[in-house]
């Protein structure tokens, strides 16, 4: 628990101190059960109490959902930060081909047409 971040570090201390003591497996995890954080922990550890199956499992399955999970947040953010500067970057460069670039077109179109006597 001690590398663990703040909610799953607290969950595992207390429900770690209530068995300890001698409490049962429903009391221990009691709080866990009540952090959406932790829900399904504390869910794997109470089943595992109860049937007396083995937890690895069940964490390994649960660590490497947390992980698929971080990477989408972390795809969906850099997605995000693409479509952000976007906006900006459109406001800078905009000016400049509009300068560089369609005011000399119609600049010489404009010359031609009136100096060609069309108008």
């Amino acid at each position: 628990s001690r590398s663990a971040p703040a909610p799953l570090s607290e969950s595992l201390r207390r429900a770690a101190d209530l068995l300890s003591l001698g409490a049962d497996a429903a009391t221990a995890w009691e709080v866990a059960a009540s952090d959406p954080a932790t829900e399904s922990l504390a869910r794997m550890a109470r089943r595992s109490a109860a049937s007396g199956s083995s937890l690895a499992g069940s964490m390994t399955e649960l660590a490497a959902d947390g992980r698929i999970q971080v990477e989408h947040l972390a795809a969906a953010s850099a997605e995000r930060a693409g479509v952000l500067i976007s906006g900006p970057l459109g406001l800078c460069f905009l000016p400049a081909f509009i300068c560089l670039g369609i005011i000399p077109v119609v600049v010489g179109l404009a010359s031609r047409v009136l100096d060609g006597g069309l108008l």
